[in-house]
């Protein structure tokens, strides 16, 4: 097959097969290691192989790009020759898996003095191409899938030069077409870009609210409230609000037919419980589903974990139409005393009430919390309405967090689906 699957209207001509060392030629990369590097200043700044697997995109644009300096001018004038341009193509020539050989193309260098760093291949195109289509390209499935049987090592995976030079590159003649491949995937990537700093900022905003709406360790109002709502938030024992109960240990546990069975998964992966989002079904008698079920209002705690930061780890069950059950590593807070169930959960999330429950876990290889250390957790609660009147702040917060997540991860799936078919 000489074109792609998907390609831009009114381009016919067959892809262009080249070999890598027909299309690069190589620079030269430097040997500094991260620790002699600064963000302070110096002779000329470096792109180190790290940043080039984990940081940096298809595309580099080097003109707003943070990097590192190497502040050594007697090593920075042995690569004055291989100063990166635009255009120029960084290789990562180490990793500890499959994504070896990731590259990234640079852009906006003009007017600065940049090298490959440790454990880069650096090189550049005999002849101009179209802005961005490389580093998409070459680190598409298309062309990387080429590289995988030439990768060596155990713990530590590298790629040689001699590996890639005799490579197959599938290229347009036509830049114009090369052009629009590039300037496609570069307007998918700035909306994943907006997206994800809005889905971040407003992580950011929730955490400060979470903060400010609820009292801190020992006080008796938080820092913000809402036009209205005055007098001190009644001081209680979480066990004077829920009554609590271990979880059902049967190990009948499945995926087929049956009881929806709330896992501890279910717990740290939704931003409330409802059946429809419980993935683990379990077959249990009469007797069990009455003893260990799940209503509305609930609250759910995570009851061991790996480490400390997790335990105890609380949701709420907000289904009003199903029961559900609760297996072995839960355990399930039942109110005794009116609140509202979302509200509930934010005030669990809160620093405050979070440092007492895991000041309390135990454990060593497994961190565990109990009935016990969770009765005696002090809370703070204001009147029902303005529990509801912050529910509903928090809501909508969460609801924006959703949709920009959403919102990323449809795009990054589009992004995907191109890449197979815009490529060959």
């Amino acid at each position: 097959m000489k074109a792609p699957k998907l390609r831009f209207k009114g381009y016919t001509d067959d892809w262009e097969q080249r070999k890598f060392h027909e299309v690069f030629d190589w620079l030269q990369n430097n040997t500094v290691s991260r620790s002699d590097l600064n963000y302070d200043g110096g002779e000329a700044q470096d792109i180190h192989y790290g940043d080039v697997l984990i940081k940096f995109g298809d595309y580099l644009d080097v003109s707003t790009e943070q990097l590192p300096y190497i502040s050594d001018k007697s090593i920075t004038n042995k690569f004055s020759n291989s100063y990166l341009k635009d255009g120029d193509i960084v290789i990562a020539d180490t990793a500890e898996d499959e994504t070896v050989g990731k590259c990234t193309e640079i852009v906006g260098a003009k007017g600065k003095k940049i090298i490959s760093g440790l454990h880069t291949i650096p090189c550049r195109p005999k002849q101009a191409y179209a802005p961005k289509f490389l580093g998409y390209y070459m680190n598409s499935n298309a062309y990387h899938a080429q590289l995988i049987p030439f990768m060596q090592g155990i713990k530590v995976t590298s790629i040689s030069k001699g590996s890639l030079q005799d490579t197959e590159m599938m290229i347009p003649a036509s830049t114009d077409e090369q052009g629009k491949i590039g300037s496609c995937f570069s307007a998918i990537d700035s909306l994943i870009t907006f997206h994800q700093r809005k889905y971040d900022a407003l992580k950011e905003l929730k955490k400060g609210m979470l903060q400010k709406m609820f009292p801190k360790e020992g006080a008796k109002v938080p820092e913000f409230r809402f036009k209205g709502f005055t007098g001190d938030w009644e001081q209680r024992k979480l066990g004077d609000v829920l009554h609590f109960q271990n979880g059902f240990n049967g190990g009948r546990e499945a995926y087929g037919e049956g009881t929806a069975f709330i896992s501890v998964m279910d717990i740290l992966n939704n931003q409330f419980i409802t059946y429809d989002c419980i993935r683990g079904k379990a077959t249990v008698t009469d007797d069990e589903l009455e003893r260990f079920s799940v209503r509305y209002g609930d609250v759910l705690f995570q009851r061991s974990s790996e480490n400390v930061e997790d335990a105890g780890t609380s949701n709420v069950y907000v289904d009003t139409e199903n029961t559900s059950i609760f297996g072995g590593f839960v355990i399930r807070g039942r109110p005794i005393a009116p609140y509202s169930p979302r509200f509930m959960k934010y005030l669990l999330d809160t620093k405050a009430i979070r440092n007492q429950i895991t000041k309390k876990a135990q454990g060593a290889q497994h961190v565990n919390v109990s009935q016990e250390t969770l009765q005696d957790v002090q809370i703070s609660l204001p009147s029902q309405k303005e529990q509801e009147a912050v529910e509903g702040c928090l809501c909508n917060l969460d609801n924006l967090i959703t949709l920009h997540q959403r919102k990323c991860d449809e795009l990054k799936k589009i992004k995907k689906g191109l890449l197979q078919k815009m490529f060959i």
